[in-house]
């Protein structure tokens, strides 16, 4: 789902440094953090009001749940990140990642308060080698400025997530993110070929190979993607890349129904369709994206595709447009260029739609829970009911293709019995995705807004996790109250 930046600023603020500033000896959270100042960094440490209030939480925080850390640090190297580990584990301070602050599940948000540790700065493209497909970077790298670097190349990063513009390598990585181009491309993790991370003591370690493939030890880089910080900070990422394709195609499919719709999806995914995007976006949605954009397009049920290949694109269009006539499709627009990013303008803003729909009204939490493609009809037939059932407002789009479905309801914010409603609705939904044998995430991670899920979807492996937790972290510093519930 598209992310919006939280925004930040790199400087300490009025009150910054440790002279004249409390909160470097004991700061809001009650963590003693003074130690900061006699540590020999190549960034910063801060205490500055300024920055500890723009490291309170992320994107999607509710400001009612935002915790000012005590400090904030701009790493600016792996040897910095070592050193405020070390220190910080030493004395007990928890120790909360931060890079672009866009994520929907308030993973930078230090719950204990403690150290804030900002990777931003640590935002170099260290080394391109095209002739091995691969490149090395730092973790505050942000994608879109990954993917122009590499451009130069004639390569590109195939699973950048929707949020590429906005959000950064180490914060994909932490969450294992994925986006439109999943059906084909994968998640961002299958394209991670070696990691270089700091564990919670301080200890630098590097897992993976820069090699295709590897039967060596335990797979080490596999456990720290997605585990959001709380057993290891990211520092470099070796990442595979791919040739840009010579033919793009792209456009959107009308449908008189959302059953016509999902199953012409299904149907297109099982049979082999070789599609690089296909997007689904309900006709609440629709309606939301003609108001925003201005825009004519019909209200009702719309599948958008992506086609990306070296030869033979049009046979593949050909293909799909098949498969959709046989679910009574009633136009089916593909194009290239400019024509086609057109077709494509109204699932790309959807986010910004919801935002400016009403101006009393406000979004809810993100769904993000993901089905198997057989069961992606019963899914969103789920989200529709369940909005007729609790009275409530709740467009459905996704990223149709790998199962994943995005959806929220809008509502008044101050209205108690809307937000009982809409809590309610939210919870229903992710227990009906765990009926169809799905996930109660499929991009965005657990963090702090589906830890009460886990134990529902995975069981007694929660008990393994807090194993690895514990043998990794045993002072519990990294990122906690993420993931993880309390039990």
């Amino acid at each position: 789902m598209d992310q919006g930046p939280r925004g930040g600023s790199a400087d300490a603020g009025d009150d910054a440094g440790t002279g004249g500033d409390r909160r470097a000896d004991d700061g809001a959270g009650g963590h003693a953090v003074g130690f900061l100042a006699d540590l020999s960094l190549d960034g910063e440490a801060s205490f500055g009001a300024s920055d500890r209030d723009l490291h309170a939480g992320g994107y999607e925080t509710p400001e009612e749940e935002e915790v000012t850390p005590d400090a904030v640090v701009f790493a600016a190297s792996t040897a910095d990140v070592s050193a405020v580990l070390a220190a910080a584990n030493d004395r007990g301070v928890p120790v909360t990642p931060y890079a672009a602050g866009t994520s929907l599940e308030s993973h930078v948000t230090p719950v204990e308060a403690g150290i804030s540790l900002d990777l931003t700065r640590m935002d170099a493209v260290l080394d391109v080698r095209p002739d091995d497909l691969t490149v090395d970077v730092e973790p505050g790298v942000v994608g879109a400025d990954l993917d122009e670097r590499v451009a130069r190349h004639g390569l590109t990063f195939p699973p950048l997530p929707s949020s590429g513009e906005i959000s950064t390598v180490g914060g994909m990585v932490a969450t294992d993110a994925s986006g439109m181009g999943t059906v084909k491309y994968g998640e961002v993790g299958d394209w991670v070929r070696s990691l270089e991370a700091v564990r919670a003591d301080g200890t630098v370690i590097e897992t993976g190979t820069r090699a295709a493939k590897t039967s060596s030890g335990y797979n080490l880089t596999d456990l720290l993607v997605g585990s959001e910080g709380t057993l290891a900070v990211v520092t470099r990422v070796t990442l595979e890349l791919a040739g840009i394709p010579e033919q793009v195609r792209g456009g959107r499919a009308v449908f008189p129904t959302l059953d016509d719709a999902t199953a012409a999806v299904r149907d297109a995914v099982a049979s082999g369709v070789d599609v690089a995007k296909i997007e689904l976006m309900d006709a609440d949605a629709a309606r939301m994206a003609n108001a925003y954009s201005g825009t004519a397009m019909p209200e009702r049920p719309m599948v958008f595709v992506e086609f990306h290949a070296n030869h033979g694109v049009d046979e593949e269009v050909g293909f799909c447009r098949a498969v959709f006539d046989a679910h009574d499709v009633e136009s089916f627009e593909v194009s290239d260029g400019d024509e086609m990013d057109e077709l494509w303008t109204a699932r790309r803003d959807i986010t910004y739609a919801a935002e400016e729909w009403h101006p009393d009204l406000d979004m809810g939490h993100s769904g993000d829970v993901t089905v198997p493609i057989s069961n992606y009809p019963e899914m969103i037939r789920a989200v529709k009911e369940t909005a007729e059932a609790y009275d409530l407002f709740m467009p459905a789009f996704g990223h149709a293709g790998d199962g994943n479905l995005h959806y929220f309801a809008v509502y008044d914010h101050d209205d108690p019995d809307a937000v009982d409603r809409a809590e309610r609705a939210y919870v229903d939904l992710v227990e009906r995705a765990l009926e169809l044998d799905g996930t109660v995430t499929g991009e965005h991670g657990i963090g702090t807004g589906k830890r009460q899920f886990l134990r529902a979807e995975h069981g007694a492996a929660v008990d393994t996790m807090r194993a690895i937790k514990d043998a990794l972290d045993p002072r519990g510093i990294l990122n906690p109250g993420k993931i993880l519930p309390e039990e």
